[in-house]
């Protein structure tokens, strides 16, 4: 915590970036997923889908109890 407020004072990156808990925690859930799918999955990073695979790509976001919606990138 104190390194975050240190880095948000500083303008600096701090040692948790978010983007690399991103990279990290995306490669976990697209590894649990190619296991239970029993298939490799190629993940395109920049449309946000897996590659030939639309049952894969679906996996990415589930619904959420209401009231709450997935973000969507578009209307963000």
């Amino acid at each position: 915590m104190l390194n975050l407020i240190d880095a948000i004072e500083n303008k600096k990156t701090p040692v948790a970036d978010v983007e690399e808990g991103h990279i990290s925690t995306a490669s976990c859930i697209l590894a649990n997923m190619s296991m239970k799918l029993g298939r490799s999955l190629e993940y395109d990073p920049i449309k946000q889908i897996i590659k030939n695979d639309p049952e894969a790509t679906k996996m990415l976001q589930r619904e959420y109890r209401s009231p709450w919606e997935h973000p969507d990138p578009v209307k963000v």
